[in-house]
């Protein structure tokens, strides 16, 4: 189990009478392992192990629930108005070249009308 040797361990599993208690032989246990076995089973003692030991209480978990939904949020208010902006430059932009083409239309007209006139003169 993890160690340098290339030694073949041998695990067996084994239920009491009852089948309430997993007997498991051939596996080494830390000391801080077998300490926490040690420690009382109460549910108090469990969320505030839980905690110690890096696991999240319910509280925690919806306070981060509620942090990423409001993350979540702003970035996609964040990219609801990014679209918007993008339409309006857009709008801009096509408003903008309409305005050029009908003048350049209207010069356009201007100069056909004109050499019209002159072609009428001679």
């Amino acid at each position: 189990m993890g160690g340098g040797g290339s030694s073949t361990r041998r695990v067996t599993f084994e239920a009491d009478e009852n089948e309430n208690i997993t007997v498991v032989k051939g596996v080494r246990l830390s000391d801080s392992v077998i300490d926490r076995m040690k420690e009382p089973s109460s549910a108090s003692g469990r969320s505030q192990h839980r905690s110690a030991s890096g696991a999240v209480n319910d509280e925690e978990l919806k306070k981060r629930i509620a942090e990423e939904l409001a993350l979540e949020r702003a970035r996609r208010d964040s990219e609801a108005q990014k679209r918007r902006l993008f339409g309006k430059l857009l709008e801009r932009e096509r408003i903008s070249s309409n305005e050029h083409l009908t003048r350049a239309i209207l010069r356009e007209r201007a100069a056909t009308e004109e050499e019209r006139q002159k072609a009428q003169r001679f």
